[in-house]
């Protein structure tokens, strides 16, 4: 099996998480911009660490034979400070043409303020100028389903915004409906703490069905692994579905998604 990891965070991985990922099959993955573990201070700090998501760890990564792709923004966390968003929002439209963007995300909402939607509208502005794949956070637990409601609400009202070039993330139980009903891909994290479980995931595929859904690990700084992506493909196979239909989830659905832009060369494969 070959798998493609859509969402995680490898500048908190150790050697070892891509060890791993090498031994598993793992062949691409998807890192959006995300928290540090700390509120970054100045537009600098975001600089930097752009400069690692884009030129250092692609070569981490090529060190196992995986490649390694990115996405830029200010994440729905640091948004809250709106003078140091706009000053991070401003580094973005140079980079956009670098062959390892993918486009803006993770954007989104943290606990739905008026700051954070500010900077969420802002940035969805940016990625329907320079026609960019968007890749979204939904809030953690409680805050979810609001969330979500707000962030497909001012998506759907945004004529510029093809829905098929949106993935949603985080979606679980409360949320996935309301994202693909609307037309937007969704992702399906596996971060048993916070998120759902590989059990879980399954349980979504099966009742939604396959069809424009993406399995991720999102793993970070947090109780998380890459792991999780592949005991998810076990669970998926222990429930009887073949290793053509687990290829199609786990490696053709990101490459269909990503692939609408030029600069993923992979493909979707064939069993």
């Amino acid at each position: 099996m070959r798998y493609i990891d859509p969402h995680i965070h490898c500048v908190s991985r150790t050697t070892d998480d891509y060890q791993f990922m090498a031994r598993a099959g793992v062949v691409a993955v998807s890192e959006p911009a995300f928290w540090a573990g700390f509120d970054r201070g100045s537009a600098g700090s975001f600089a930097d660490y752009f400069h690692h998501l884009l030129d250092v760890e692609p070569l981490r990564a090529a060190r196992y034979g995986i490649e390694h792709f990115s996405w830029l923004c200010i994440n729905a966390k640091e948004a809250e400070n709106v003078e140091l968003s706009r000053q991070v929002i401003k580094l973005i439209p140079p980079l956009l043409g670098h062959p390892r963007v993918l486009g803006i995300g993770e954007i989104g909402l943290n606990k739905n303020t008026r700051n954070e939607i500010t900077i969420f509208e802002e940035q969805v502005d940016l990625a329907a100028r320079h026609d960019q794949l968007i890749l979204i956070h939904t809030p953690h637990l409680h805050d979810k389903h609001k969330g979500t409601a707000i962030i497909t609400s001012i998506l759907k009202n945004d004529p510029r915004i093809h829905p098929n070039r949106v993935l949603i993330d985080h979606c679980e139980e409360h949320t996935i409906k309301m994202a693909k009903d609307a037309g937007f891909w969704c992702g399906l994290t596996v971060y048993p703490i916070t998120k759902v479980t590989p059990q879980r995931a399954v349980d979504l595929l099966e009742q939604f069905g396959p069809d424009q859904i993406c399995v991720n690990s999102a793993s970070d700084w947090g109780e998380s692994s890459p792991s999780m992506l592949i005991d998810t493909a076990l669970e998926y196979r222990r429930r009887g579905h073949d290793e053509r239909q687990t290829l199609e989830v786990f490696h053709n659905n990101p490459c269909r998604f990503f692939g609408q832009i030029p600069k993923w060369k992979l493909k979707p494969l064939d069993t």
